[in-house]
């Protein structure tokens, strides 16, 4: 991502700790970025593909915006097999690192 020109994607497979019951409504965000100052600053970080059992984690950069490392964070909130016990379940999972 560093030395590239154009249009540039990372992506991350996650699967969740435990089964929904349907596909969950999943938020991410970035919370690290390291860019180059010189030029335009250009992300999309996205889930796709989002099944019961996980997502996809893309992000992706273009023009010549150049990426050293970045972090992303995400949120997964739908309902589960107990959730009728247990009341709705929010599952903070653990960081992505993008590879430089």
């Amino acid at each position: 991502m560093w030395t590239g020109q154009g249009p540039r994607e990372a992506r991350q497979a996650v699967s969740f700790a435990d089964r929904y019951l349907q596909p969950p409504a999943v938020m991410v965000s970035i919370s690290m970025w390291d860019l180059d100052r010189r030029s335009n600053t250009r992300a999309d970080n996205s889930a796709e593909n989002v099944t019961a059992d996980g997502f996809d984690l893309v992000f992706r950069t273009w023009g010549d915006t150049r990426v050293a490392r970045i972090r992303a964070d995400w949120t997964a909130l739908g309902p589960v097999r107990d959730e009728a016990r247990l009341g709705p379940r929010l599952m903070p999972q653990p960081r992505w690192y993008m590879p430089s």
